[in-house]
């Protein structure tokens, strides 16, 4: 169900201005879909790429060191190396999430599984606490170092972003030109 943001009746901003509001148009139609049930990541579904392989725990075939393209030449190398990067960034995610969920709800059920059937609730959330304790203990480091990376690889995805909408500007900034003296 859709619920507009002011109601129609609404004298808040007249309905002429509510457009003001939009200072460009939207190109990307990405969508998100439900999340994942063991993941919990909700995964984005691209509109001007490929749809992304199943997550794996293998590497991405093609190397994005690649792609890297003279600065003299159009932006398409670079576009092509941001949609790569982009999708690469969304499955090292999805497959740490995937990997650390799965081990996580193991473990968990190990903990409740040991319990004698006489525990009582107070017993269930003792064992569960102290489990929740050591785990982030024992998984801090990994997910520090998945912390780390994924920061580095989002960095270089964003500079890439820019490196591509800097090199699409002069063709923007001449049809700009070209439609206003139309």
């Amino acid at each position: 169900m859709f619920f507009p943001l002011l109601p129609p009746s609404s004298t808040l901003l007249p309905r002429t201005s509510l457009r003001l509001l939009h200072v460009s148009t939207v190109n990307a139609r990405h969508l998100v879909g439900p999340p994942h049930p063991i993941s919990h990541l909700r995964p984005i579904i691209y509109d001007d790429a490929p749809p992304p392989p199943k997550p794996a725990t293998l590497s991405h075939p093609y190397s994005l060191q690649e792609f890297h393209p003279e600065p003299a030449s159009n932006s398409n190398a670079y576009e092509m190396q941001w949609k790569l990067q982009r999708q690469q960034l969304d499955d090292v995610s999805q497959n740490f999430w995937l990997d650390s969920n799965t081990r996580f709800e193991a473990a968990k059920d190990a903990v409740l599984a040991g319990l004698p059937e006489s525990a009582t609730p107070l017993d269930k959330e003792n064992a569960l606490s102290e489990f929740y304790r050591q785990w982030l203990m024992r998984e801090s480091e990994r997910i520090d170092e998945y912390a780390e990376l994924w920061r580095a690889r989002n960095w270089t995805t964003i500079l890439l972003a820019a490196r591509v909408h800097y090199s699409k500007l002069p063709s923007r900034m001449a049809s700009l030109f070209r439609s206003k003296k139309s």
